[in-house]
């Protein structure tokens, strides 16, 4: 297949994430004021989307309490910067096994576990305008983690984003996950054409190699909107792999702490170097209401003018 450059991007910054970085940067962000300008200062660099999840402002563990989703959402809505709001669906899915001989009973203390109505809960309070949808399970990393997303539990959380009036960003971690997507899409559950984020070399999903970002990147119907990041120090490099090949563009500190060796990053800065990488191309860097226009997205308003 031959490659089509994409020459009018969009930039995701994916803020803070849920891994275990809160200790490895100063520059990770915790308290929803940290995480809300962290993203307010990528928006400005360029971002037209934030992607954002909440952690425990005191030990920067990842966390899912809607209080601090809300208090994020209101005070990026507040703010005088535009920028399309994407909240994660993806906690409340976790199982941390025992050991290989006895997996069971799970690992109750690690383990978060919940129904599709408790994980959807922020989103349905907070109404951003693009919320994640992980579509599939995965051995995700560590030893017995897994990240499980179901069939059932996926198409009983898509129903919801769709009745919300909130869109999808597809999460697919392995050519599977689009395969399920798909499926979604026909049976209803999800809207068409849908949105598609293409995660690389998550360990042990789709492994970092440009022959399998390919074969992602042609397992998605041509009528989707996709986009693509890839971690640590292969997050520039995707970024101009995205683009060539047609897509658009992830990075952040969830994926990537650093700017280069030795020197650590900040998310505007990550941004920035993005949007010269996609100028340098001859690409340009569209922006939110571009971005709206482009997906369909509805805008929330600010607190002040929804009163």
């Amino acid at each position: 297949m031959p490659l089509s450059m994409n020459k009018d991007v969009f930039i995701t910054c994916a803020v803070t994430g849920s891994g275990a970085t809160q200790d490895r940067s100063p520059h990770v962000p915790r308290s929803p004021a940290q995480i809300a300008e962290s993203a307010i200062e990528a928006a400005r660099a360029g971002a037209a989307i934030v992607h954002c999840h909440v952690r425990d402002p005191e030990t920067g563990k990842p966390a899912r309490d809607p209080a601090l989703y809300r208090e994020v959402t209101e005070r990026i809505r507040d703010s005088s910067v535009d920028v399309v709001l994407n909240l994660t669906a993806g906690m409340g899915g976790d199982i941390i096994f025992g050991p290989p001989e006895a997996p069971f009973p799970v690992n109750a203390a690690a383990t978060d576990m919940v129904g599709a109505t408790e994980r959807m809960a922020h989103v349905a309070e907070c109404l951003p305008e693009i919320c994640t949808l992980d579509c599939g399970t995965m051995n995700f990393a560590e030893a017995d983690y897994v990240m499980t997303n179901t069939p059932g539990m996926l198409r009983a959380m898509g129903g919801i984003m769709t009745s919300l009036g909130v869109t999808p960003e597809i999460e697919a971690f392995d050519t599977g996950h689009l395969w399920l997507a798909k499926e979604l899409v026909r049976e209803g559950v999800l809207n068409s054409p849908a949105l598609v984020q293409l995660c690389m070399g998550v360990p042990w999903g789709a492994p970092n190699d440009l022959n399998t970002f390919m074969a992602m990147v042609n397992a998605v119907p041509t009528d989707w909107c996709w986009s693509a990041f890839s971690l640590g120090r292969d997050q520039m490099p995707y970024v101009a792999a995205s683009v060539l090949a047609g897509g658009n563009v992830r990075v952040g500190l969830e994926d990537n702490l650093w700017l280069g060796k030795g020197q650590l990053a900040t998310n505007a800065q990550l941004v920035e170097r993005a949007a010269n990488i996609i100028e340098g191309m001859g690409g340009r860097v569209i922006g939110p209401d571009a971005v709206r226009e482009k997906l369909g997205l509805t805008k929330r308003a600010p607190r002040a003018a929804a009163a």
